[in-house]
């Protein structure tokens, strides 16, 4: 007389079915990760090190602006500062959400190229305030951020950027900056807020 077949027994037909289940799930799992393995992944997720970068690139770039301007004058810093806003801001995107430190009504928001061009080098007779903050001989910039917040393709950082002059002294400002990747891989500012800290009488 035959032994009982017990559930673990390859010889019943379901656990040979079963078994069949399970080697074709793990052949096609296999066969998706072979797949995946060769197939190209868009990633336009921020990152930290990304944003530090841009923060350290806007510092060296007003830097910069202000030697050219120093050296060559201020056709050579306007040439230089559309440069970097074509590089470093949005304006290519749309309106840009720019509250510079140094504006007063009925001009205080420079949401167009023209308007930010005019504030960083002056000399547009459309911005008649403007004497050009990039042109006020600074020698060093630093970023320290209070905290910085990333979602996805775009990241908001607070906290103060340190600006030095040609005489040593530091100018603290508060500085509010929405960084988006955009589809080259590039991060682009669509907000900067800026302005100088509250002092209490």
């Amino acid at each position: 007389m035959a032994a009982p077949r017990t559930t673990g027994d390859s010889t019943n037909p379901f656990v040979r079915i079963a078994m069949r289940r399970t080697l074709t799930a793990l052949a096609a799992a296999l066969a998706a990760a072979a797949v995946s393995a060769n197939t190209p992944v868009y990633n336009a997720n921020i990152t930290e090190a990304e944003v530090l970068a841009a923060q350290t690139g806007w510092c060296n770039a007003l830097v910069a602006i202000s030697k050219e301007g120093e050296t060559n004058g201020q056709a050579a810093a306007k040439t230089l500062a559309g440069q970097v806003l074509d590089a470093a801001y949005g304006y290519n995107l749309g309106p840009v959400l720019f509250k510079p430190t140094l504006t007063e009504k009925p001009q205080t928001f420079r949401t167009t190229r023209e308007g930010a061009l005019a504030y960083f080098v002056g000399g547009d007779p459309n911005f008649p305030k403007d004497t050009g903050f990039a042109l006020k001989g600074w020698t060093a910039c630093k970023a320290e951020n209070a905290a910085i917040h990333i979602n996805g393709d775009v990241a908001t950082t607070m906290g103060n950027v340190m600006i030095t002059g040609k005489d040593g002294n530091v100018t603290t400002v508060d500085k509010t900056w929405t960084f988006k990747k955009t589809d080259d891989g590039k991060l682009r500012i669509v907000l900067h807020h800026s302005s100088l800290p509250f002092t209490a009488n």
